[in-house]
């Protein structure tokens, strides 16, 4: 059995942030104070941020793992894109998302069953693709990106 290790880090900032409170020593300058000071800190906002952060990082590890091996085959030069990838313990189907290579976000979603290979009618030029495995109670792992395989 293969083990799995995370690091996670988490950052809470203000929405706006003010750069003379923060990474600064603790200083006055010409009437101006500077430093990571407790009357600076939203604490309600400091505490919505943190339940976000706390149930997104819960959600991600009541998902399956992440598909391993995850490769886009590069052999046939086409306007399809075919992606394969080893099965996860615990999944019941796997969803292949999409973006434009201009987008910043996924955009797309397909679900393709419960199958470790799959080819899309998008081109590999267009489009990025990643494979996440989807659990029966609807939980969503971690997308993999496929590697190039020629």
């Amino acid at each position: 059995m293969r083990r799995r290790s995370a690091i996670a880090t988490s950052r809470a900032s203000e929405p706006v942030e003010n750069f003379a409170h923060q990474h600064q020593n603790v200083r006055t300058e010409n009437g101006v104070r500077f430093g990571d000071l407790p009357e600076f800190m939203d604490f309600d906002y400091l505490a919505r941020v943190t339940r976000y952060n706390v149930s997104v990082l819960a959600s991600l590890a009541m998902g399956p793992g992440r598909p391993d091996s995850a490769k886009v085959l590069t052999k046939v030069l086409d306007n399809k894109t075919q992606l394969t990838w080893m099965p996860v313990t615990g999944a019941s189907t796997y969803e292949v998302v999409r973006r434009k290579t201009t987008e910043a976000v996924w955009t797309d979603v397909t679900d393709v069953g419960n199958v470790t290979a799959a080819t899309l009618p998008y081109s590999k030029d267009d489009w990025l693709f990643a494979v996440r495995a989807v659990d029966a109670q609807g939980h969503r792992g971690v997308p993999a990106f496929p590697l190039p395989v020629r």
